[in-house]
């Protein structure tokens, strides 16, 4: 098994899964019906060993409480990083003011991460299967979050993998842009490794504050980034009048880096 292989089982999942398209009956709204949640997935592959590991063990980055690749799965060759881009239906929805979350945007955080969610289930199994152990920690019994912070960071790992750098509201900016999600397995096959083609942690965010515009809470400014509280209890909100369903996303969509890099003037 290669990396093409793995892409390309992954892509044929997101595809043929019924998870993939929102149903008549789970529908929060009629105009919901038929919706596509994801396009195809981007991959990164890092090594285990890579020294942002250590430092995101400092309290100015994770904390002591991240766990190392090595340290999850002592056999581990590759860290297998990858993104879910929303459909364009999701964002154009998401887009059309700043105070509410769109239905749209809900079924794409909540469907959406359950089929993230199988599809990492899916890779883990596939791997393992082909003789090469394999996991994903955050759905190890392990994982665990605290106060904002985990010991196992999607973005930080698609950070070191190489899939992109941090944006002004704290998400992640791909090739593919910040909307959508991220998942990560650790296995023992070992593969070719991605170089980081940036340096810095915000090579990728211009710094326009569009996104702090966006926000409905005022959640995010230059000064101190994204106030995590705010966003949270607004999320909390939301999760009342939807639950199970929550999410916003307001900071990323109608930006600059919504479906890409954005380029620096």
């Amino acid at each position: 098994m290669n990396r093409n292989d793995i892409i390309a089982l992954a892509e044929k999942f997101v595809f043929d899964a019924p998870g993939n398209c929102i149903t008549e009956t789970s529908a929060l709204h009629p105009k919901c019906s038929g919706l596509t949640i994801y396009e195809a997935p981007i991959f990164a592959f890092g090594s285990v060993d890579d020294a942002l590991y250590l430092k995101y063990k400092s309290s100015d980055v994770i904390g002591s409480h991240f766990i190392s690749p090595v340290e999850w799965l002592p056999s581990s060759k590759t860290v297998i990083s990858f993104f879910l881009p929303y459909n364009e239906r999701i964002k154009t929805a998401n887009a059309t003011n700043c105070l509410w979350p769109a239905d749209e945007w809900l079924h794409g955080r909540y469907e959406g991460q359950q089929l993230l969610k199988q599809l990492t289930e899916y890779l883990v199994k596939v791997i393992s299967e082909s003789g090469f152990k394999s996991l994903a920690p955050s759905m190890d019994q392990r994982y665990e979050n605290i106060e904002f912070s985990s010991n196992w960071s999607e973005r930080h790992i698609a950070y070191a993998c190489g899939l992109g750098t941090f944006g002004l509201s704290k998400g992640i900016i791909t090739k593919k842009g910040i909307c959508g999600r991220f998942g990560s397995i650790l296995t023992e096959l070992d593969l070719p490794k991605d170089n980081r083609d940036y340096n810095n942690v915000y090579d990728y965010c211009t710094m326009c504050g569009v996104c702090i515009d966006r926000c409905p809470v005022h959640a995010i400014s230059f000064e101190h980034g994204k106030k995590s509280l705010l966003c949270s209890d607004f999320l909390n909100v939301v999760r009342e009048k939807h639950n199970p369903r929550f999410g916003c996303g307001k900071c990323q969509v109608n930006v600059p880096c919504e479906s890409g890099i954005p380029t620096k003037a």
